[in-house]
């Protein structure tokens, strides 16, 4: 085989499978966001319903994922800036560990919005997380406006929430 057409071979694939991560959500853009309830990481109930009239980003991440823990630090920032303008960002983890895991990365990393630990019945309401980080941002009304799979950069979410607020 020559080197063009192994070249070729190799790019079609990474398109194949950039193509498959951005599609994975079944819960499609103007849809209603599943509700659901999870235990935060101080052992509370945290109920998705809570954050109704606000501009949601919700988070599927884990700790040991790099492109997740890149983009925390941007999701701290976003909701200091403007969770007095409606924002709320849930981090919703899907640590093995749970708690145990999650709760010392969520202190070192100074996260302050909620964190949730996340199940196999959430993570399937939203069409099954297949890729993380998987991030949903949900409009007021409570309707998923935008879904992304993959990094993002910080300038990404906050053009997307400002649509919203």
């Amino acid at each position: 085989m020559s080197m063009r057409k192994a070249v070729l071979l190799v790019l079609a694939g990474m398109f194949a499978v950039a193509a498959a991560f951005t599609s994975c959500s079944a819960v499609d853009s103007g849809k209603p966001a599943p509700d659901f309830t999870l235990k935060d990481l101080q052992g509370r109930d945290f109920t998705f319903s809570s954050t109704a009239g606000k501009v949601v980003i919700l988070d599927f991440w884990a700790t040991w994922c790099p492109p997740c823990r890149m983009e925390i630090p941007h999701f701290q920032e976003l909701y200091m800036r403007y969770k007095a303008q409606g924002l709320e960002i849930i981090g919703v983890a899907l640590d093995q560990g749970g708690v145990r895991d999650v709760k010392p990365f969520a202190e070192e990393y100074g996260v302050t919005y909620p964190v949730v630990i996340g199940d196999q019945r959430v993570a399937a309401s939203y069409g099954g997380i297949r890729a993380i980080p998987t991030t949903f941002i949900i409009d007021r009304e409570g309707r998923i406006a935008q879904t992304a799979v993959g990094y993002r950069d910080k300038a990404f979410f906050e053009s997307e929430i400002k649509k919203l607020l």
